[in-house]
């Protein structure tokens, strides 16, 4: 009995460290940052919202009023018949821009809004964003509706540093346009070759 249980304890001694192991060395997950605060997740009518959070300026800054911000999240149809995401709306900001005027959500599958380029831009902040506050956002989907959500903002460091703030929007350059007085016309001439 003596025998069996030193081997056990022995073998024990052994496995410990071999799985210890596993949670060691350089690229340990337990070395890598992970976000204090996941994004918010809901669910409206057959809807899926997962990781919907504002990206802010790095730590120890934010992004002033009247700036611009990223907003990101994943969407997942459940439903079979297929919606849209047709606005964003937030008091945090002026407005909100949707890449090509609305996201498609075909019926059962899924539709990444997660980067590294937003497609979805808060215009003219109403406040400033510093990460660890949060803002109300309201998404509205053509069949499944409004949903009213609390979103995080988050810094733009260690996990999210990756991620892109919008880019500034392009302004009309003004110069001169040609006009039909600076631009000889040729008037075609009829052909004198007379036919044979």
């Amino acid at each position: 009995m003596i025998r069996r249980g030193l081997l056990a304890g022995a073998v024990a001694m052994l496995v410990v460290p071999a799985l210890a192991g596993c949670e060691a060395g350089l690229n340990a997950p337990t070395l890598e940052f992970h976000p204090a605060a996941a994004g918010q997740t809901a669910a409206v009518d057959g809807i899926r919202i997962n990781n919907l959070f504002v990206l802010a300026a790095p730590n120890g800054s934010s992004l002033p009023t009247g700036a611009q911000a990223s907003l990101f999240m994943g969407l997942f149809n459940n439903n079979d018949t297929s919606d849209r995401l047709v606005s964003v709306e937030t008091s945090a900001s002026k407005s909100v821009t949707i890449s090509g005027g609305s996201v498609s959500l075909p019926a059962n599958q899924g539709v990444n809004l997660t980067g590294p380029q937003p497609d979805i831009v808060l215009n003219g902040l109403t406040q400033s964003l510093t990460g660890g506050q949060e803002i109300q956002v309201e998404l509205d989907f053509a069949k499944a509706g409004p949903v009213d959500l609390e979103v995080p903002v988050e810094p733009q460091s260690f996990y999210y540093s990756t991620l892109a703030q919008p880019t500034a929007t392009p302004t009309a350059t003004v110069g001169a346009t040609p006009t039909a007085a600076t631009t000889p016309s040729q008037t075609p001439t009829a052909s004198t070759n007379p036919k044979k």
